[in-house]
């Protein structure tokens, strides 16, 4: 097909010639998305995958990767890389459509990150917990589900570590959300009496709350969309909620950028029936206990030092089994493919009465 877009307008054109230049190049973009998409539908025939499900988190992270590197802008790479995020994934629905559990309710930040990872035209199923989500991947109910593992300001999220050691199922796949905190409502700013949100996101506003709305009382929300909810009708009252929850309530944004730390993100995991394939840049998630012999811990970890493993967390947590026995997690650099992964892992086996894979995935930075 032809991809020519004729001359591009002259200098001086007019605005009615540049919005013919944009057109044209609008119909050239759907001409070639539409061909990229019938590539990959061909490619998932090809595969003959039957009842899988065509998702590639190592492929789909290299193709990403690549238009990054190829970008000159104007736009940003991030702005490049969402674009190509929800290109990828209705391409992938195509061939096959994919249902996602998520921690829910919707229109959280899991909702979001679901639709970040998997695109709008998923079937996407929201939990009222994270065991929830993790039981409709097991039973065969959702393909894969998605929930929030770790935070970089509140620290790991214990109930997601404690469904991963009950389930037979793999981290597949990992995303890191900045956390971008907006305050929304219906009236005006001058006019906000009461802000409603979970308690996380409260805090996580708390001097912009103190500097900005002083006089203003906080109140928490059983969640954030819960937060958006409640403002709904109410000029006095303003919500932190996400951009999907303010949406769908029909609100308007009084604030942007209201957290105080520029740096929280949160990081989710996709759980899934099997890990991925190595992408060159992984992580490898285990879970473990040590025999009850004086250093065994410290054995164990320096097994990943012998092999030059960056361990990049570590966790404990009770195994809710036994009084003082405890699990503990980590996640370091590799992929379980890898000999000296492979090999480290072996060796670790031998100061552990329990050693389990949690998965490999791409490390996304």
């Amino acid at each position: 097909m032809s991809t020519d877009l004729g001359q591009d307008p002259r200098p001086g054109a007019t605005i009615d010639d540049l919005r013919q230049g944009i057109d044209a190049t609008d119909e050239a973009l759907v001409g070639l998305i539409s061909r990229r998409a019938e590539l990959a539908r061909r490619i998932g025939a090809l595969k003959q995958v039957d009842d899988s499900i065509t998702f590639v988190p190592a492929r789909e992270r290299a193709v990403l990767n690549h238009v990054e590197a190829v970008n000159r802008g104007p736009l940003p790479h991030a702005a490049i890389r969402g674009i190509f995020q929800q290109i990828i994934a209705a391409s992938r629905n195509l061939e096959q459509p994919v249902t996602v559990a998520y921690f829910g309710p919707a229109y959280t930040n899991t909702h979001y990150a679901a639709v970040l990872r998997f695109g709008a035209t998923s079937r996407l199923l929201p939990a009222d917990t994270i065991s929830e989500v993790i039981d409709l991947v097991e039973h065969g109910k959702v393909h894969y589900g998605v929930v929030p593992i770790e935070n970089s300001t509140e620290g790991v999220v214990r109930e997601t570590l404690d469904a991963l050691y009950r389930t037979t199922l793999s981290i597949a796949d990992e995303l890191n959300v900045p956390v971008r905190h907006s305050l929304w409502g219906s009236g005006a700013l001058t006019d906000v009496t009461t802000v409603y949100s979970h308690p996380q996101a409260l805090a996580q506003c708390r001097n912009w709350l103190a500097r900005n709305l002083p006089q203003a009382q906080a109140q928490a929300a059983a969640s954030t969309a819960k937060a958006a909810e409640l403002v709904v009708g109410h000029p006095e009252a303003a919500a932190i909620c996400p951009a999907l929850a303010a949406e769908h309530y029909g609100l308007k944004l009084l604030a942007d950028r209201i957290e105080d730390s520029p740096y929280n993100r949160t990081r989710f995991c996709v759980v899934g029936a099997s890990m991925s394939q190595p992408s060159g840049h992984d992580k490898t998630s285990l879970v473990f206990s040590v025999k009850h012999q004086v250093g065994t811990l410290n054995h164990a970890l320096a097994v990943l030092e012998h092999y030059g493993i960056n361990l990049t967390l570590i966790e404990s947590r009770p195994t809710k089994e036994m009084p003082w026995q405890y699990l503990f997690y980590v996640d370091f650099q590799g992929h379980l493919t890898e000999p000296r992964i492979s090999a480290a892992i072996e060796e670790m086996r031998e100061y552990c009465l329990f050693l389990r894979v949690l998965g490999s995935y791409p490390e996304d930075k």
